[in-house]
């Protein structure tokens, strides 16, 4: 179960992904099935591969960030659209 301060660092951290990629949308958010201390973000990924591999980077330095001030574990997943290239 996510609660109000996870809500909010996601929306933040959409906000920051949303401002470099317009193009990345929220997909879903759960938690691992791993560890569910962990949650899985879920992306939308940009068209472009290399795009793609940038906005992951982007994600995990925010992400990273995100779990030193606050101690909490979160990875951002980008998921290509059925029917987009490959």
């Amino acid at each position: 179960m996510i609660n109000f301060k996870q809500e909010e660092l996601i929306e933040r951290l959409m906000d920051e992904i949303q401002a470099q990629y317009p193009e990345v949308e929220l997909m879903d958010v759960m938690e691992s099935p791993e560890n569910p201390s962990t949650l899985w973000i879920r992306v939308s990924a940009p068209e472009d591969e290399d795009r793609e591999i940038e906005m992951g980077e982007f994600a995990a330095d925010i992400v990273s960030d995100i779990h030193l001030d606050y101690g909490y574990h979160m990875l951002v997943m980008p998921k290509r659209q059925i029917g987009a290239p490959a």
